[in-house]
């Protein structure tokens, strides 16, 4: 690894027993790990491990997926990243698996992780919706997308510095999707196991769906 050339951009809201665990986690395939703090009102902040690899950034009002993400990417980009990753701090994705997204970004822009050949622990909610919003975006975009709603993902930096997102919800990473398309970019995807512990969803389908096809008539 090369000082800041892959770095990690974990966003979070309210993620007090798990972040600690997946920053450590991920810092042992990265650079650098930028921690997105979107207006938490638990005590997550302070589980954060102190390193000089590890870098906070905070919002002081929950502004939604999209936005943090944006916020981490303006930061990832400033520390002269060429692969950004990024990761849920839920403890849903593997960053062991990290390696394998990287070693396909050789071929693509961006990779996506793909939970759908493991679909045995997904609740069927979440099967549906996927298939769905993948088959969309996939028509949408020309390229084949399978988990289209997973956020584990890595991306070159030419695609970060070359799009705006408009949507500050987890439309935004459909929307991320849509715009690299157009200007040519490339989606692959890797396998990544589906992992669903105890937590609550953050998702609110009432406010997603109506997004999600905003984004798609853009």
């Amino acid at each position: 690894m090369n000082p800041n050339k892959i770095i990690a951009v974990i966003p979070f809201y309210n993620e007090s027993s798990t972040i600690k665990d997946i920053i450590e986690r991920t810092l042992k395939f990265v650079d650098a790990v930028i921690t997105v703090d979107d207006g938490s009102t638990d005590d997550s902040v302070s589980k954060i491990p102190a390193s000089d690899k590890v870098y906070l950034v905070s919002i002081l009002k929950n502004s939604g997926k999209g936005f943090a993400l944006k916020k981490g990417f303006e930061k990832a980009i400033d520390l002269s990243a060429e692969k950004i990753i990024t990761i849920d701090a839920d403890l849903q994705h593997p960053p062991e698996l990290i390696p394998s997204l990287i070693e396909k970004i050789i071929e693509y822009d961006i990779v996506i992780g793909n939970r759908m050949t493991d679909r045995s622990k997904m609740p069927l909610q979440r099967i549906l919706s996927n298939r769905i919003t993948s088959f969309i975006l996939s028509w949408k975009t020309q390229q084949n997308i399978p988990d289209s709603q997973c956020g584990f993902r890595v991306y070159k930096d030419s695609v970060l510095k070359s799009i705006s997102t408009n949507f500050n919800g987890y439309e935004a990473e459909s929307e991320i999707l849509i715009f690299a398309a157009r200007k040519g970019f490339k989606i692959g995807n890797c396998f990544i196991p589906t992992i669903y512990n105890k937590s609550k969803s953050k998702i609110n389908p009432f406010k997603t769906i109506p997004g999600f096809l905003r984004v798609i008539f853009i």
